[in-house]
Protein backbone atom coordinates (compact mmCIF):
# COMPACT_ATOMS: atom_id res chain seq x y z
CA UNK A 1 0.00 0.00 0.00
CA UNK A 2 1.26 3.48 -0.80
CA UNK A 3 0.36 6.77 0.85
CA UNK A 4 -0.75 9.74 -1.23
CA UNK A 5 -0.72 13.31 0.00
CA UNK A 6 -2.35 16.40 -1.45
CA UNK A 7 0.03 16.48 -4.37
CA UNK A 8 0.74 13.75 -6.95
CA UNK A 9 3.52 11.99 -5.03
CA UNK A 10 3.16 8.43 -3.83
CA UNK A 11 5.13 7.62 -0.72
CA UNK A 12 5.74 3.97 0.24
CA UNK A 13 5.40 2.93 3.88
CA UNK A 14 8.55 3.61 5.85
CA UNK A 15 9.81 5.91 3.06
CA UNK A 16 11.44 2.82 1.56
CA UNK A 17 13.70 3.80 -1.38
CA UNK A 18 12.53 7.42 -1.28
CA UNK A 19 15.46 9.72 -2.07
CA UNK A 20 15.40 12.55 0.46
CA UNK A 21 18.75 14.18 -0.26
CA UNK A 22 22.05 13.79 -2.08
CA UNK A 23 25.22 12.61 -0.36
CA UNK A 24 28.90 12.26 -1.17
CA UNK A 25 29.57 9.99 1.81
CA UNK A 26 28.63 6.62 0.37
CA UNK A 27 25.89 4.25 -0.73
CA UNK A 28 24.54 0.73 -0.31
CA UNK A 29 23.78 -1.33 -3.42
CA UNK A 30 21.59 -4.02 -1.99
CA UNK A 31 21.07 -6.02 -5.15
CA UNK A 32 24.82 -6.21 -5.70
CA UNK A 33 25.80 -6.99 -2.12
CA UNK A 34 28.12 -3.98 -2.11
CA UNK A 35 28.50 -0.72 -0.20
CA UNK A 36 31.09 2.03 -0.25
CA UNK A 37 32.46 5.03 1.64
CA UNK A 38 32.95 7.85 -0.83
CA UNK A 39 34.60 6.19 -3.85
CA UNK A 40 36.06 3.20 -2.00
CA UNK A 41 34.65 -0.24 -1.23
CA UNK A 42 33.91 -0.23 2.50
CA UNK A 43 34.96 -3.86 2.84
CA UNK A 44 38.27 -3.21 1.11
CA UNK A 45 38.87 -0.24 3.40
CA UNK A 46 38.19 -2.51 6.37
CA UNK A 47 40.70 -5.02 5.07
CA UNK A 48 43.49 -2.55 4.35
CA UNK A 49 43.05 0.68 6.35
CA UNK A 50 42.73 1.88 9.93
CA UNK A 51 39.75 3.42 11.69
CA UNK A 52 41.59 6.74 11.69
CA UNK A 53 42.14 6.52 7.91
CA UNK A 54 38.44 5.99 7.23
CA UNK A 55 37.41 8.62 9.77
CA UNK A 56 39.65 11.12 7.96
CA UNK A 57 38.19 10.00 4.61
CA UNK A 58 34.61 10.70 5.68
CA UNK A 59 35.41 14.03 7.30
CA UNK A 60 37.89 15.38 4.74
CA UNK A 61 36.88 13.65 1.50
CA UNK A 62 40.18 11.85 0.89
CA UNK A 63 42.44 9.27 2.47
CA UNK A 64 45.21 10.85 4.54
CA UNK A 65 48.88 11.02 3.66
CA UNK A 66 51.31 9.65 6.25
CA UNK A 67 51.83 13.16 7.61
CA UNK A 68 48.10 13.88 7.73
CA UNK A 69 47.44 10.58 9.48
CA UNK A 70 50.01 11.36 12.17
CA UNK A 71 48.60 14.84 12.70
CA UNK A 72 45.04 13.49 12.83
CA UNK A 73 45.94 10.88 15.46
CA UNK A 74 47.76 13.51 17.49
CA UNK A 75 44.68 15.73 17.35
CA UNK A 76 42.43 12.89 18.51
CA UNK A 77 44.50 11.80 21.52
CA UNK A 78 43.57 14.61 23.94
CA UNK A 79 39.94 14.57 22.77
CA UNK A 80 39.53 11.00 24.06
CA UNK A 81 40.08 12.13 27.66
CA UNK A 82 36.90 12.63 29.72
CA UNK A 83 36.20 16.26 30.61
CA UNK A 84 35.92 16.69 34.40
CA UNK A 85 32.25 17.71 34.22
CA UNK A 86 31.37 14.48 32.39
CA UNK A 87 33.57 12.29 34.57
CA UNK A 88 31.81 13.54 37.73
CA UNK A 89 28.35 12.39 36.66
CA UNK A 90 29.29 8.97 35.28
CA UNK A 91 29.10 7.00 38.58
CA UNK A 92 25.48 8.06 39.07
CA UNK A 93 24.65 7.42 35.41
CA UNK A 94 26.23 3.96 35.48
CA UNK A 95 24.40 2.99 38.69
CA UNK A 96 20.96 4.14 37.52
CA UNK A 97 18.28 1.56 36.92
CA UNK A 98 17.97 -2.17 37.59
CA UNK A 99 19.90 -3.09 34.44
CA UNK A 100 22.79 -1.56 32.53
CA UNK A 101 21.69 0.73 29.68
CA UNK A 102 24.90 2.06 28.12
CA UNK A 103 23.24 3.89 25.23
CA UNK A 104 20.93 5.80 27.57
CA UNK A 105 23.97 6.61 29.70
CA UNK A 106 25.83 7.82 26.63
CA UNK A 107 23.01 10.20 25.73
CA UNK A 108 23.08 11.63 29.25
CA UNK A 109 26.86 12.05 29.29
CA UNK A 110 26.93 13.69 25.87
CA UNK A 111 24.23 16.12 26.95
CA UNK A 112 26.46 17.13 29.85
CA UNK A 113 29.34 17.50 27.40
CA UNK A 114 27.20 19.88 25.33
CA UNK A 115 26.50 22.05 28.35
CA UNK A 116 30.05 21.95 29.70
CA UNK A 117 31.66 22.82 26.38
CA UNK A 118 28.86 25.16 25.23
CA UNK A 119 28.51 23.44 21.89
CA UNK A 120 26.70 25.89 19.61
CA UNK A 121 23.85 25.11 17.21
CA UNK A 122 25.09 24.00 13.82
CA UNK A 123 23.23 26.95 12.35
CA UNK A 124 25.42 29.39 14.31
CA UNK A 125 28.77 27.63 13.81
CA UNK A 126 31.21 27.80 10.94
CA UNK A 127 32.59 24.65 9.31
CA UNK A 128 35.71 24.58 11.48
CA UNK A 129 33.67 24.70 14.70
CA UNK A 130 31.20 22.08 13.46
CA UNK A 131 34.05 19.75 12.58
CA UNK A 132 35.81 20.35 15.91
CA UNK A 133 32.62 19.54 17.82
CA UNK A 134 32.08 16.39 15.74
CA UNK A 135 35.67 15.28 16.37
CA UNK A 136 35.25 15.76 20.12
CA UNK A 137 32.00 13.80 20.26
CA UNK A 138 33.41 10.90 18.23
CA UNK A 139 36.67 10.74 20.19
CA UNK A 140 35.16 10.83 23.68
CA UNK A 141 32.24 8.46 23.01
CA UNK A 142 34.27 5.21 23.37
CA UNK A 143 35.80 6.53 26.60
CA UNK A 144 32.34 7.29 28.00
CA UNK A 145 30.91 3.91 27.05
CA UNK A 146 33.87 1.99 28.47
CA UNK A 147 33.81 4.06 31.67
CA UNK A 148 30.10 3.36 32.17
CA UNK A 149 30.73 -0.35 31.76
CA UNK A 150 33.59 -0.48 34.23
CA UNK A 151 31.73 1.62 36.80
CA UNK A 152 28.73 -0.66 36.55
CA UNK A 153 31.05 -3.59 37.18
CA UNK A 154 32.50 -1.91 40.28
CA UNK A 155 35.81 -1.04 38.61
CA UNK A 156 37.50 2.28 38.01
CA UNK A 157 37.47 3.70 34.48
CA UNK A 158 40.76 3.67 32.65
CA UNK A 159 42.48 6.56 30.93
CA UNK A 160 42.72 6.26 27.15
CA UNK A 161 46.18 5.50 25.85
CA UNK A 162 47.70 7.69 23.16
CA UNK A 163 49.98 4.85 22.07
CA UNK A 164 47.04 2.64 21.04
CA UNK A 165 44.95 3.04 17.91
CA UNK A 166 41.16 3.30 18.06
CA UNK A 167 40.42 -0.44 18.06
CA UNK A 168 43.13 -1.46 20.52
CA UNK A 169 42.27 1.46 22.78
CA UNK A 170 38.62 0.41 22.82
CA UNK A 171 39.46 -3.14 23.86
CA UNK A 172 41.86 -1.84 26.51
CA UNK A 173 39.34 0.61 27.97
CA UNK A 174 36.64 -2.05 28.24
CA UNK A 175 38.64 -5.11 29.33
CA UNK A 176 41.57 -3.51 31.17
CA UNK A 177 44.07 -5.50 29.11
CA UNK A 178 46.09 -4.52 26.09
CA UNK A 179 44.71 -6.79 23.36
CA UNK A 180 46.62 -9.21 21.21
CA UNK A 181 47.31 -7.90 17.73
CA UNK A 182 44.89 -10.38 16.11
CA UNK A 183 42.08 -9.33 18.43
CA UNK A 184 42.68 -5.62 17.85
CA UNK A 185 42.76 -6.09 14.10
CA UNK A 186 39.57 -8.20 14.16
CA UNK A 187 37.73 -5.47 16.05
CA UNK A 188 39.19 -2.85 13.72
CA UNK A 189 37.74 -4.71 10.73
CA UNK A 190 34.36 -4.64 12.44
CA UNK A 191 34.56 -0.97 13.44
CA UNK A 192 35.44 0.15 9.92
CA UNK A 193 32.77 -2.04 8.35
CA UNK A 194 30.06 -0.48 10.52
CA UNK A 195 31.04 3.21 10.44
CA UNK A 196 28.33 4.04 7.93
CA UNK A 197 25.67 2.20 5.97
CA UNK A 198 23.44 4.37 3.85
CA UNK A 199 20.32 6.17 5.06
CA UNK A 200 19.43 3.76 7.84
CA UNK A 201 17.01 4.84 10.58
CA UNK A 202 19.60 6.35 12.92
CA UNK A 203 21.48 8.20 10.19
CA UNK A 204 18.23 9.61 8.83
CA UNK A 205 17.25 10.69 12.34
CA UNK A 206 20.59 12.46 12.78
CA UNK A 207 20.14 14.31 9.51
CA UNK A 208 16.58 15.34 10.31
CA UNK A 209 17.74 16.90 13.58
CA UNK A 210 20.78 18.47 11.92
CA UNK A 211 18.48 20.02 9.32
CA UNK A 212 16.85 22.05 12.11
CA UNK A 213 20.21 23.69 12.88
CA UNK A 214 20.48 22.03 16.32
CA UNK A 215 23.87 21.28 17.88
CA UNK A 216 25.92 18.19 16.99
CA UNK A 217 25.07 16.30 20.18
CA UNK A 218 21.33 16.83 19.76
CA UNK A 219 21.55 15.16 16.36
CA UNK A 220 23.76 12.38 17.74
CA UNK A 221 21.43 11.80 20.71
CA UNK A 222 18.50 11.35 18.35
CA UNK A 223 20.52 8.91 16.30
CA UNK A 224 21.42 6.94 19.44
CA UNK A 225 17.74 6.72 20.34
CA UNK A 226 16.87 5.27 16.94
CA UNK A 227 19.90 2.98 17.05
CA UNK A 228 18.94 1.54 20.45
CA UNK A 229 15.96 -0.28 18.99
CA UNK A 230 16.38 -4.07 18.66
CA UNK A 231 15.44 -3.87 14.98
CA UNK A 232 18.41 -1.60 14.35
CA UNK A 233 21.60 -1.57 16.41
CA UNK A 234 20.52 -3.73 19.31
CA UNK A 235 20.93 -7.15 17.70
CA UNK A 236 24.55 -8.45 17.99
CA UNK A 237 24.06 -9.87 21.47
CA UNK A 238 20.62 -11.22 20.57
CA UNK A 239 22.06 -13.08 17.59
CA UNK A 240 24.64 -14.74 19.81
CA UNK A 241 21.93 -15.56 22.33
CA UNK A 242 20.25 -17.57 19.56
CA UNK A 243 23.33 -19.80 19.34
CA UNK A 244 23.08 -20.36 23.10
CA UNK A 245 19.41 -21.21 22.77
CA UNK A 246 20.00 -23.70 19.97
CA UNK A 247 22.82 -25.32 21.91
CA UNK A 248 23.71 -28.27 19.66
CA UNK A 249 23.62 -28.97 15.90
CA UNK A 250 20.79 -31.51 16.21
CA UNK A 251 18.48 -28.77 17.56
CA UNK A 252 18.93 -26.32 14.68
CA UNK A 253 16.13 -27.48 12.40
CA UNK A 254 13.48 -27.77 15.10
CA UNK A 255 14.45 -24.39 16.55
CA UNK A 256 14.21 -22.61 13.18
CA UNK A 257 10.92 -24.23 12.19
CA UNK A 258 9.39 -23.35 15.55
CA UNK A 259 10.52 -19.73 15.24
CA UNK A 260 9.02 -19.42 11.77
CA UNK A 261 5.82 -21.17 12.85
CA UNK A 262 5.45 -18.78 15.79
CA UNK A 263 6.10 -15.76 13.57
CA UNK A 264 9.21 -14.82 15.57
CA UNK A 265 12.10 -12.91 14.07
CA UNK A 266 15.38 -14.83 13.78
CA UNK A 267 17.91 -12.26 14.95
CA UNK A 268 21.00 -11.97 12.76
CA UNK A 269 19.24 -12.99 9.54
CA UNK A 270 17.66 -10.92 6.81
CA UNK A 271 18.28 -7.31 5.88
CA UNK A 272 16.14 -4.42 4.75
CA UNK A 273 18.38 -3.67 1.76
CA UNK A 274 20.52 -6.66 0.80
CA UNK A 275 19.09 -9.31 -1.51
CA UNK A 276 22.39 -11.15 -1.53
CA UNK A 277 24.75 -12.03 1.29
CA UNK A 278 25.58 -9.06 3.49
CA UNK A 279 29.19 -8.19 2.54
CA UNK A 280 29.92 -7.22 6.15
CA UNK A 281 28.80 -10.66 7.31
CA UNK A 282 30.95 -12.36 4.67
CA UNK A 283 34.03 -10.47 5.87
CA UNK A 284 33.31 -11.08 9.54
CA UNK A 285 32.76 -14.77 8.87
CA UNK A 286 36.26 -14.91 7.37
CA UNK A 287 37.66 -13.12 10.43
CA UNK A 288 35.85 -15.47 12.79
CA UNK A 289 37.13 -18.52 10.93
CA UNK A 290 40.64 -17.09 11.16
CA UNK A 291 40.28 -16.76 14.92
CA UNK A 292 38.90 -20.31 15.09
CA UNK A 293 37.40 -22.37 17.90
CA UNK A 294 34.28 -24.35 18.77
CA UNK A 295 32.03 -21.28 18.76
CA UNK A 296 33.02 -20.49 15.17
CA UNK A 297 32.49 -24.07 14.05
CA UNK A 298 29.04 -24.08 15.59
CA UNK A 299 28.15 -20.64 14.21
CA UNK A 300 29.05 -21.57 10.63
CA UNK A 301 26.99 -24.75 10.91
CA UNK A 302 24.01 -22.84 12.30
CA UNK A 303 24.29 -20.18 9.60
CA UNK A 304 24.34 -22.74 6.78
CA UNK A 305 21.34 -24.67 8.11
CA UNK A 306 19.26 -21.57 8.89
CA UNK A 307 19.80 -20.23 5.37
CA UNK A 308 18.81 -23.61 3.89
CA UNK A 309 15.68 -23.92 6.02
CA UNK A 310 14.58 -20.32 5.44
CA UNK A 311 15.00 -20.83 1.70
CA UNK A 312 12.59 -23.75 1.98
CA UNK A 313 10.07 -22.05 4.27
CA UNK A 314 10.23 -18.57 2.74
CA UNK A 315 11.06 -19.08 -0.96
CA UNK A 316 12.13 -15.97 -2.81
CA UNK A 317 12.85 -13.95 0.34
CA UNK A 318 16.70 -14.07 0.04
CA UNK A 319 17.32 -14.36 3.79
CA UNK A 320 21.01 -14.56 4.69
CA UNK A 321 23.10 -13.83 7.77
CA UNK A 322 23.47 -10.10 8.33
CA UNK A 323 26.27 -8.18 10.04
CA UNK A 324 24.96 -8.85 13.56
CA UNK A 325 25.34 -12.65 13.35
CA UNK A 326 29.11 -12.84 13.02
CA UNK A 327 29.68 -9.52 14.76
CA UNK A 328 28.61 -11.15 18.00
CA UNK A 329 30.88 -14.12 17.38
CA UNK A 330 33.92 -11.93 16.66
CA UNK A 331 33.34 -9.69 19.66
CA UNK A 332 32.89 -12.69 21.95
CA UNK A 333 36.16 -14.18 20.72
CA UNK A 334 37.94 -10.87 21.33
CA UNK A 335 36.89 -10.72 24.97
CA UNK A 336 34.14 -8.10 24.86
CA UNK A 337 31.21 -8.73 27.24
CA UNK A 338 27.85 -9.06 25.55
CA UNK A 339 26.52 -5.93 27.21
CA UNK A 340 29.16 -4.03 25.19
CA UNK A 341 28.36 -5.48 21.76
CA UNK A 342 25.89 -2.78 20.77
CA UNK A 343 28.05 -0.02 22.35
CA UNK A 344 30.94 -1.26 20.17
CA UNK A 345 28.68 -0.80 17.15
CA UNK A 346 27.78 2.70 18.38
CA UNK A 347 31.44 3.60 18.93
CA UNK A 348 32.04 3.17 15.21
CA UNK A 349 28.70 4.37 13.82
CA UNK A 350 29.03 7.72 15.59
CA UNK A 351 31.70 8.60 13.01
CA UNK A 352 29.21 7.99 10.23
CA UNK A 353 26.47 9.89 12.05
CA UNK A 354 28.65 12.96 12.53
CA UNK A 355 29.90 12.86 8.94
CA UNK A 356 26.27 12.92 7.84
CA UNK A 357 25.50 15.70 10.31
CA UNK A 358 28.33 17.81 8.90
CA UNK A 359 27.13 17.21 5.37
CA UNK A 360 23.51 18.00 6.25
CA UNK A 361 24.55 21.22 7.98
CA UNK A 362 25.82 22.57 4.66
CA UNK A 363 22.40 22.06 3.04
CA UNK A 364 20.39 24.66 4.93
CA UNK A 365 17.05 23.01 4.14
CA UNK A 366 14.69 21.76 6.85
CA UNK A 367 13.62 18.15 6.32
CA UNK A 368 9.82 18.34 6.56
CA UNK A 369 7.95 15.35 5.11
CA UNK A 370 4.17 14.97 5.06
CA UNK A 371 1.73 12.38 6.36
CA UNK A 372 -1.72 11.40 5.14
CA UNK A 373 -4.47 11.76 7.73
CA UNK A 374 -6.57 8.58 8.06
CA UNK A 375 -8.43 9.29 11.32
CA UNK A 376 -12.12 10.06 11.92
CA UNK A 377 -13.86 12.49 9.60
CA UNK A 378 -12.96 16.04 10.47
CA UNK A 379 -15.87 18.11 11.80
CA UNK A 380 -16.02 21.63 10.41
Amino acid sequence: MSITVDHPIEVPPGLRNVVVTETELGDVRGNEGFYHYRQYSAVELARSKTVEDVWFLLFEGRLPSDEERAAFIAELAPLRVLPPEVREILPAVAAAGPSFNPLAGLRTALSMLTAARALPPLWDADLARRKADAMLVCAVTPTILAALHRLREGEEPLEPRADLDAAANWLYLVTGHEPEAAQARAIEHYLIATIDHGFNASTFTARVIASTGADVVSAVAGAIGAFSGPLHGGAPDRALASLDEIGTPDRIEGWVRQKVSDGDRIMGFGHAVYRTEDPRSVMLREIAVGLGGELVDFATTVERRIVEILAELKPGRHLYANVEFYAGVVMELCGLPRSMFTPTFAASRIIGWTANILEQATDGKLIRPAARYVGPTVLR
